[in-house]
């Protein structure tokens, strides 16, 4: 791939780490004198795949003109669509021009989540009855300074939408009765703190964030028949652990068994691999319609 990455930023510069120099055609900002300025003023011939981490009303207007040009796309989470007319011409340049159209969620491939989610493809702890996550940090104040990131609705979409791909990373089923229970500005314009509750079949589902919570944090908790579910922390923070409980009948003790995982954060480069294997072999996922899917539910919220 011969990459362009639009936007400097914090993703921006993630991205660039992770990459050979050989593979960065060019780099655009308009706040950098040694960039170009903006995607349309960069030869077309100079690249072929482009990562979008800019603001997020700028990412539309950009996939567009890139898909139209024929260039595969990775795009920071998460995209946002104004109807669903914009989803339908999307998808049909993505199938028309066989390219690959990738919105990053790096907690897909967080160690624990994936051990998790082959626990519930075996059913280890039978039918889920709840699932509850807090995911917290304690950026209100660096997201206070962002030019565009200290507006309505903030956290809801920053870390909700994680928290939302996660679920349906997790169940593979379709949300529902997705519901904003609560949402504070304690520091910010906008919210630096929320409670979703929605629903996946029989599931009961709780999802807090917070960019309040003064140490990061992360923990999950999955109730099921057989048992349950607990992870503590993400590798990116620091050893996370895994605590599968399996229920002993009629009642009494679990037997409990851990598994651990170390930190350093691995998502981000297992993500590139996966996106670049998507590119190599010109595989045309659904990722669109989830995205879709996914920014439904966050304007649900956002009302």
């Amino acid at each position: 791939m011969r990459i362009a990455i639009v936007g400097y930023g914090v993703q921006g510069q993630k991205r660039i780490k992770l990459l050979e120099k050989k593979k960065i055609a060019c780099i655009i900002d308009k706040y950098k004198n040694n960039f170009f300025k903006s995607i349309y003023n960069v030869p077309l011939n100079t690249y072929d795949t482009v990562f979008i981490c800019t603001p997020d009303r700028e990412k539309y207007d950009i996939a567009l003109y890139c898909l139209k040009n024929k260039k595969n796309i990775l795009v920071e989470k998460p995209f946002q669509f104004k109807n669903k007319k914009q989803l339908k011409i999307l998808k049909k340049l993505v199938l028309k021009n066989k390219l690959v159209f990738y919105t990053a969620y790096n907690h897909r491939f967080e160690p624990g989540l994936i051990k998790i989610k082959e626990f519930l493809k075996k059913k280890i702890i039978g039918s889920i009855y709840s699932c509850r996550i807090f995911y917290g940090n304690g950026t209100s104040l660096l997201v206070k300074k962002s030019r565009w990131r200290d507006k309505k609705p903030g956290v809801i979409y920053d870390i909700g939408s994680h928290l939302i791909d996660i679920c349906m990373f997790l169940f593979e089923k379709k949300l529902e009765n997705i519901t904003l229970t609560e949402a504070n500005k304690f520091e910010n314009k906008a919210y630096d703190h929320a409670v979703v509750n929605l629903k996946s079949k029989k599931s009961r589902i709780q999802l807090e964030m917070s960019l309040c919570s003064w140490e990061n944090s992360f923990n999950l908790d999955l109730i099921g028949s057989k048992g349950s579910l607990h992870l503590n922390s993400l590798c990116k923070w620091s050893n996370s652990t895994l605590t599968l409980k399996k229920r002993k009948f009629p009642s009494g003790k679990p037997v409990i068994k851990k598994i651990f995982f170390k930190k350093g954060d691995p998502t981000w480069r297992k993500e590139h691999k996966y996106f670049s294997k998507l590119v190599k072999q010109k595989i045309n996922t659904k990722l669109l319609d989830k995205d879709f899917l996914i920014d439904r539910y966050l304007k649900i919220c956002k009302k």
